[in-house]
């Protein structure tokens, strides 16, 4: 009788934990900012994949506003944004080792940081990580030539490597990746 019930027991925590799991994949995916993926491959293989969620304008002033100039932002929205890489990169002229990382980004109107951070798996902000960090990276800033609705994170190839992308509002900011 004791071993029916422990197997019962067992049985329906599993269950509960795989109905618990399903909807947490279910909630992130009906979320305002939903889940996005950008993925750039590289040679022999070896890939960058940046997962973050994809905040919408909604008519809203964003940068400046929303997301504040001069203060660190998770480049996102919900968790912040995770970078992982499988093979030792520059980015922008700083060395990343093959590895995860989060990335967060300081906007300003002419100038963009992008921060790599070795921290994983935090919300996203208030950023308190600084003794963390991996690199501080400049990145380009341009204006895009049409109002862009849905913050996107995108890979563009270029040569051996490829050129990481963030657009939102009527802001492009980017910065140059290569293998090492």
């Amino acid at each position: 009788m004791m071993r029916k019930l422990l197997v019962f027991a067992a049985v329906g925590s599993m269950s509960l934990g795989m109905m618990a799991a399903l909807t947490g994949a279910q909630t992130k995916n009906s979320r305002p900012s939903p889940p996005a993926t950008a993925t750039c491959a590289l040679a022999d293989g070896k890939t960058i994949t940046v997962d973050y969620s994809s905040p919408r304008a909604k008519g809203r002033k964003i940068f400046g506003d929303l997301v504040p100039y001069g203060e660190v932002w998770r480049a996102g929205a919900n968790e912040a944004t995770t970078f992982v890489t499988t093979t030792d990169l520059m980015v922008g002229g700083s060395h990343v080792p093959a590895g995860s990382y989060t990335i967060f980004a300081i906007p300003n109107k002419d100038k963009w940081t992008l921060i790599i951070n070795k921290k994983t798996g935090e919300w996203g902000i208030p950023y308190k990580y600084e003794s963390d960090e991996l690199a501080r990276v400049d990145m380009k800033v341009s204006a895009t030539p049409s109002q862009i609705e849905n913050f996107t994170i995108a890979f563009d190839k270029a040569g051996a490597g490829c050129t990481l992308r963030m657009e939102w509002e009527t802001t492009r900011v980017s910065v140059g990746i290569s293998k090492m």
